[in-house]
């Protein structure tokens, strides 16, 4: 069970690290997309990247803590 979980933890960290790094990008496109004027799909983008990096963290810190009830129960 210990183990499903530590894979979970690594699984959901690499899901932050990506939602991280594609709403960086969208963030690096601000001034290119300025210019041709889809700055509202731009800031849709970068919003859902946040949402998605921010559930991801959440699962994360919940996979954590479940590690930490079973250990502490061992």
């Amino acid at each position: 069970m210990e183990i499903l979980l530590v894979l979970g933890v690594v699984i959901a960290a690499g899901f932050v690290l990506f939602s991280l790094a594609r709403g960086l990008f969208y963030f690096s496109q601000g001034h290119r997309a300025q210019t041709d004027g889809t700055v509202h799909e731009n800031q849709v983008m970068q919003n859902r990247m946040m949402m998605a990096r921010v559930k991801w963290q959440a699962i994360t810190i919940i996979l954590l803590v479940l590690i930490g009830i079973f250990a502490a129960g061992q």
